[in-house]
């Protein structure tokens, strides 16, 4: 197993600092451990417990979710080979995205 990395994408920027779309980038390490470092204006870095911690204070009630960038180098579980990528990295790992996703926007 190695290291897997992501992004933070922000749907709605509820404290006004960060912005929406990309606004960090990180990596889970094996032990679970996470080191993120954000994007913007004042770039910093922080390594935190686990990714649930991030979540819980940057989530902002799904406004902010993971996107795993290195899905395709997962192992994958048997009988997963239909699924999405991240789904079947959550299933993988156990390791969750935040699961609040804003609606659909419908386009003419």
């Amino acid at each position: 197993m190695k290291p897997q990395t992501f992004e933070l994408v922000r749907y709605a920027d509820i404290s006004g600092v960060s912005g929406t779309g990309v606004v960090a980038e990180g990596c889970v390490f094996t032990d679970g451990s996470v080191a993120l470092r954000w994007h913007g204006a004042n770039p910093s870095t922080a390594v935190w417990p686990d990714l649930d911690s991030i979540l819980a204070v940057h989530g902002h009630r799904g406004a902010t979710v993971v996107r795993w960038l290195d899905v395709s180098e997962m192992e994958p579980v048997p009988g997963t080979d239909l699924l999405p990528g991240e789904l079947t990295h959550i299933l993988a790992t156990g390791r969750r995205t935040h699961h609040h996703h804003p609606p659909a926007v419908a386009s003419a």
